[in-house]
């Protein structure tokens, strides 16, 4: 197969899938983000992002990224040198609670295009990168196994099938971004001060809870127009 075969390949566009299974995809995310047992496995995909939106502006904004740490318990740490105040810190802090709702965004206006394959093969890009800076065996594994699943589904799934699994993780990073945010207000009410709008707040004078309205705001913005072109011209 030429790369030009390859890339035509990658960047086909699929016929938009029923209104029925774009329906019922996010009926399956919903479900995913408030079933407890089933949201304790799903999560680490929202653990991931989060800490890899950490790493990402880290790099952007000039600081010397050490490694990225994901736990069983679905909780990470994304460490990096620099300065501990400053305008790169607050975007670094920032990024990890915007990160999988924006990227569920940006996915969504890709599928809106009908490009699944090419979105697959970009997700399996972002965590290869990711791969490269984890620094602990549970990371390797979580992240590694995830991207063995987007392989199989790229290469080897139907169409169909394709589109059912993008839109369900699409979905899933859409919804699932809200609710970790609004974990946090309980979370801080049990004493818990180490979140990333502690910090934020610690640094900027700004109080967490206005951080966590922010973080919400925005997420909840990204779900709202997300959704919106997931579903325009096909369910509406």
């Amino acid at each position: 197969m030429s790369l030009t075969d390859l890339w035509d390949r990658f960047t086909a566009i699929q016929p938009p899938p029923a209104s029925g299974l774009i329906l019922a995809t996010a009926v399956a995310s919903l479900a995913a983000v408030l079933i407890p047992a089933v949201w304790r496995l799903a999560r680490n995909l929202i653990t991931i992002t989060h800490e890899g939106g950490h790493a990402l502006v880290a790099v952007l904004t000039g600081r010397q990224l050490r490694g990225i740490r994901l736990h069983s318990d679905t909780s990470g740490l994304t460490l990096a040198r620099g300065k501990p105040r400053g305008l790169g810190m607050i975007l670094t802090l920032s990024a990890g609670y915007l990160m999988p709702s924006l990227l569920g965004l940006a996915a969504a206006a890709v599928l809106a295009t009908g490009r699944v394959t090419l979105l697959l093969w970009t997700a399996l890009i972002l965590l290869f990168l990711v791969l490269l800076v984890i620094r602990n065996w549970f990371g390797l594994l979580s992240v590694t196994v995830t991207g063995a699943v987007v392989f199989a589904v790229s290469y080897y799934a139907a169409e169909q099938t394709q589109a059912a699994i993008t839109y369900v993780a699409v979905w899933f990073l859409l919804i699932g971004g809200v609710k970790p945010v609004l974990e946090l207000r309980g979370r801080r009410r049990r004493g818990g001060t180490g979140s990333d709008p502690d910090q934020l707040a610690r640094i900027t004078g700004v109080p967490a809870g206005l951080w966590i309205a922010v973080f919400t705001l925005a997420n909840l913005a990204c779900l709202a127009y997300g959704g919106y072109l997931l579903v325009q011209d096909r369910v509406m």
